[in-house]
């Protein structure tokens, strides 16, 4: 364990690398998703079978595959994505396939988590507020969405929470976050392998603890403000 302790600050950036991808792609699934779920339960036919189509693509091959995709796949046929330049930031193309590639699996599963959550919202309420002149768009951003989300929130928490552990994959595909800098701790240090193990898996608990509190406690204030 001498080597680890002697080079925590990798072992620090290292889960701050899996922070980053997860709250990142978790912003972006959560905008991706709720869009296909408009586009789902929404009047146009062929939007709501593209968003189907989407959700049954995408929910039903393996992370590893995405990965793949997005990393060799796309590339090869001259759609890779670049090293980005956001004014000071700069972000390397393996994180941002990272990106890509754990937002599009999980929006998939935030699209369903999101149109649960709609379909719980009695009918009678669009119905008034169509009355009312508001259009498609009105009607979902001030009347269903609102009350949407707050139906969603447990099976939203899952998701994010599964979203945590997929950040694992982005190792094979040289990220180096938590997963890969355990690795390389395990190969240079073979007889400390098990407390290796034990630590950054203490250290993935306590990430999806405090998601799990996080959305704990939204949902109590939710419930209380109802």
């Amino acid at each position: 364990m001498d080597a680890v302790w002697s080079n925590f600050d990798l072992v620090l950036k290292a889960f701050w690398l899996t922070i980053l991808l997860f709250v990142v792609s978790g912003l972006l699934s959560l905008l991706l998703g709720t869009l296909l779920a408009a586009m789902r339960v929404g009047p146009v036919p062929v939007l709501s079978r593209a968003g189907a189509a989407y959700v049954l693509l995408v929910r039903n091959t393996p992370l590893l595959v995405m990965f793949i995709l997005v990393t060799v796949a796309l590339p090869d046929i001259d759609w890779g994505i670049p090293d980005l330049h956001l004014g000071p930031l700069e972000v390397s193309n393996y994180f941002a396939q990272g990106l890509v590639a754990l937002s599009v699996y999980t929006s998939s599963f935030v699209c369903e988590a999101v149109r649960s959550g709609i379909n719980a919202v009695p009918l009678g309420q669009a119905e008034a507020a169509r009355s009312v002149g508001m259009d498609f768009g009105q009607v979902m951003r001030s009347v269903v969405l609102p009350q949407a989300f707050r139906a969603s929130i447990p099976p939203l928490a899952s998701v994010q929470i599964a979203l945590v552990k997929n950040t694992s994959v982005a190792a094979v595909f040289g990220i180096a976050e938590a997963t890969f800098r355990m690795r390389y701790f395990t190969n240079n240090d073979v007889s400390a392998r098990n407390q290796i193990f034990l630590m950054f898996a203490i250290g993935y608990v306590i990430i999806v603890e405090m998601v799990s509190f996080g959305s704990n406690r939204l949902e109590r204030r939710v419930r209380t403000a109802r």
